[in-house]
């Protein structure tokens, strides 16, 4: 993969990974169990997150190996392939533990490759 392949999943993450805090804004646990929308949303949500993982090169994901990328692949994988058991405190947890930190860390790998391009 080139290089701008690797911004343009990096900014999908970013996205998902955004919009998913946005849906949860304001939302309680109980929130999530009694809204299957919502669930299906903040799902899809971690899924592209994944799969975006997924297409990005070795060479990106190993110049920021401090980014977990096999654990997001891993629940996408549980997310996509055993969707009929999904633990909701799981997901509930990476969206109120997990997002707002790799939004973060991803805006520093983007600035980074971004700067790797010029």
């Amino acid at each position: 993969m080139t290089a701008i392949d690797d911004l343009t999943r990096l900014h999908h993450m970013q996205d998902a990974a955004i919009e998913a805090l946005g849906f949860m804004s304001g939302k309680t646990r109980e929130d999530l169990a009694k809204d299957r929308m919502l669930v299906l949303a903040v799902v899809k949500d971690l899924e592209i997150i994944g799969e975006a993982v997924g297409r990005i090169s070795a060479e990106c994901r190993g110049r920021h190996a401090e980014i977990p990328w096999a654990v997001m692949i891993g629940m996408r994988n549980r997310l996509t392939h055993a969707y009929f058991s999904i633990d909701l405190d799981i997901v509930w947890g990476t969206v109120r533990n997990d997002l707002v930190p790799l939004v973060e860390q991803l805006e520093r790998v983007i600035q980074e490759e971004s700067e790797g391009e010029s």
